[in-house]
């Protein structure tokens, strides 16, 4: 999966049914312990079991529940992976919320990535029932995948799945950095380097030059913490600043923009580490400003291309 793909997404809003890889949630109250502690169960599940989406605003029968998804919508990805790392101890952070259309109402679907390796929770997610009882969504020392359209406790075949997905996924990205070698120019030089080049002063640093050239291979010279500083509850924060009340923009118009504009694919405005949440750069944010600026339907025009599905 399973997660992130315009095609699963249009035939999860078009489903009947739960699956393995789709779960429907009347409502969800992040201000609620129960809230969090049932829909961590579901996000953890579906990674551990190669990815899935969550409807928000959804009957078990398919049929839109028509509550108030706006907490929801408003919500920071980075906010699901502290409560995920709260009750795991990993920071997994491939997760996105959009909003989206079903029979003509509105819901917010959560998109999960596939976990590499299959989180444990390390710590019970327990809440009050009232009356002095406390229920337990999951307990300390259990990993959880989806079963059909439930999350439950894994087995031995659920591993074994789990490892043979990671499997595939390596043997994939070897055979590809071999295709890059095999078909690099006479006389280039293969190396090996960390993901991050840094600079260095040490006499066996790999030297490079420089240069204005678009076309030449990108070096990231500082931090990205510092080029790439926003989220983007961050970006829609400081976009709404600067547009000083000619336009106010929710992170839906922002995830629409990302989406038609192919913003995840330039490096100058979009980064994004293993464990982490997506970061913007400041020059992201100005020319958003400056898009609006040559055409205040800008942020419209975006949104109605992201839901005809014409994105980069």
């Amino acid at each position: 999966m399973k997660g992130g793909n315009d095609k699963s997404l249009k035939r999860a809003l078009s489903a009947n049914r739960e699956s393995k890889y789709l779960d429907f949630k009347e409502s969800f109250d992040p201000t609620k312990p129960e809230g969090w502690c049932e829909i961590v169960k579901d996000i953890v599940s579906m990674a551990n079991s190669g990815g899935g989406m969550i409807a928000i605003g959804v009957k078990n029968n398919g049929s839109p529940s028509q509550g108030d998804i706006s907490t929801v919508l408003s919500l920071d990805p980075a906010q699901v992976t502290d409560k995920i790392a709260k009750y795991t101890g990993k920071q997994f952070g491939d997760i996105t919320i959009q909003e989206a259309e079903r029979n003509g109402h509105k819901i917010a679907v959560l998109q999960i990535s596939c976990a590499s390796i299959p989180m444990v929770f390390s710590e019970p997610g327990t809440y009050d029932i009232g009356g002095g009882r406390q229920k337990t969504a999951f307990s300390r020392g259990s990993i959880y995948f989806r079963h059909g359209a439930k999350s439950e406790p894994g087995n031995s075949n659920d591993l074994r799945e789990a490892f043979d997905r990671e499997l595939e996924r390596v043997k994939k990205s070897w055979l590809g950095n071999i295709r890059k070698v095999v078909d690099a120019p006479a006389g280039y030089r293969v190396k090996v380097l960390p993901p991050e080049v840094r600079e260095s002063d040490l006499p066996g640093a790999t030297p490079i030059r420089i240069v204005d050239d678009p076309t030449a291979p990108a070096y990231r010279k500082i931090d990205p913490d510092q080029t790439y500083p926003n989220r983007q509850k961050e970006v829609v924060l400081l976009v709404n600043q600067k547009l000083n009340g000619r336009k106010s923009v929710t992170t839906y118009d922002i995830q629409s923009v990302r989406k038609v504009y192919g913003i995840d694919s330039n490096p100058n405005y979009y980064y994004k580490s293993k464990f982490s949440s997506p970061q913007y750069s400041n020059a992201f944010v100005d020319w958003l400003v400056e898009q609006f600026d040559k055409d205040s339907t800008f942020f419209d025009k975006a949104r109605q291309k992201y839901k005809d599905g014409i994105h980069a």
